[in-house]
């Protein structure tokens, strides 16, 4: 059994992760987009595909704000919080190492397009409607006012989220 203290490890093998600090910044998104109301009154499907586009469009949301606030390499470490959070719950659901590169490679792609397509609708140069239909409900029919919920619900997050400092944001803050 090793006694060596952390910090001899730390100067031994250099600084400890710095992603660890926007753990909490990545478990507020996380729950965020766990909360009931967008699979109850937002009709987001209460699937693994649906929780992952809710958690994305949340993620987009405060990746677009910490670029807005200069936090370009915070928004990194929060994008590989995400990539190793995905590639462990793949793993769990028994996806194999060869596949899940590939399904990595979709989910970053596919948030990628998110950041683009919420960007453009909350600068109103998009429906944010159509993106939502698009990229949440993935085309399938939806009411209303269920797609209603879940814009206002995300255009209030907006709105929150730019009242917050950068420190208040980093440290999971979201209003």
């Amino acid at each position: 059994m090793s006694t060596a203290s952390p910090n001899f490890l730390q100067r031994l093998f250099g600084r400890a992760d710095p992603k660890t600090g926007l753990m909490p910044l990545y478990h507020a998104v996380v729950a965020q987009g766990r909360q009931p109301h967008w699979y109850l009154e937002g009709a987001v499907p209460d699937t693994l595909d649906g929780r992952f586009d809710m958690i994305v469009a949340v993620l987009a949301q405060v990746l677009m704000r910490l670029e807005q606030q200069g936090a370009t390499q915070e928004s990194v470490w929060l994008t590989e919080l995400f990539v190793d959070d995905m590639d462990g719950q793949l793993r769990q659901e028994g996806i194999g190492d060869v596949v899940v590169g590939k399904h990595i490679g979709r989910m970053m792609s596919a948030l990628g397009g998110r950041i683009s397509a919420y960007r453009a609708a909350l600068a109103g140069e998009a429906d944010m409607a159509d993106a939502l239909r698009r990229n949440l409900y993935r085309g399938a029919p939806v009411s209303e006012a269920a797609l209603a919920h879940v814009e206002g619900a995300l255009r209030e997050r907006w709105t929150r989220l730019g009242c917050l400092t950068r420190d208040a944001m980093l440290a999971g803050d979201m209003g």
